[in-house]
């Protein structure tokens, strides 16, 4: 497992995730997996499904909603990964991220983007399977403007 942090420093991120961020200095702890087999075992453990998946998000007791709502939310156990003060722990499968990217026409980079983006969006207190499709209306936006192609360097954009 590699471990690398989100730090929410700019206007612009903050802005994104809305009224639910209020100090910019929180911090989402990010798992990045090598392989599908640390995904399935945590999967099957806190959510009761015995497969890989593309993320897994585990709300901090800074988002509000660390208190477990239903069993598969329960705290990972200090054997699972090293827990720290934030929002949460976003876990994501490069290997299934690296299947599912051609099928969405992504590349894997784009991918790994939105799959960060949902994670976020769960460790913020947003559900798509439990909404009003608050979640899925909001991740649209964002994803636009996630993929919305960047100025390359020298292009007089000016940023």
């Amino acid at each position: 497992m590699r471990r690398g942090s989100a730090h929410l420093g700019n206007r612009r991120a903050r802005g994104a995730a809305g009224p639910r961020v209020r100090d910019g200095a929180l911090e989402v702890a990010v798992l990045v997996l090598t392989s599908d087999a640390p995904v399935r075992r945590l999967n099957a453990r806190y959510r009761g499904k015995d497969k890989p998946t593309d993320v897994l998000s585990f709300p901090g007791p800074a988002s509000g909603r660390f208190a477990p709502a239903k069993k598969s939310r329960r705290r990972i156990h200090s054997g699972d990964c090293e827990r720290q003060e934030g929002l949460g722990d976003i876990v994501i499968s490069l290997d299934t991220a690296a299947r599912n990217a051609p099928r969405f026409g992504r590349t894997l980079a784009q991918e790994l983007d939105i799959l960060a983006l949902h994670g976020f969006l769960h460790v913020l207190g947003y559900d798509h399977e439990t909404d009003d499709g608050t979640m899925d209306r909001l991740e649209g936006r964002l994803r636009k403007r996630l993929l919305a192609p960047r100025p390359r360097a020298g292009s007089g954009d000016g940023r």
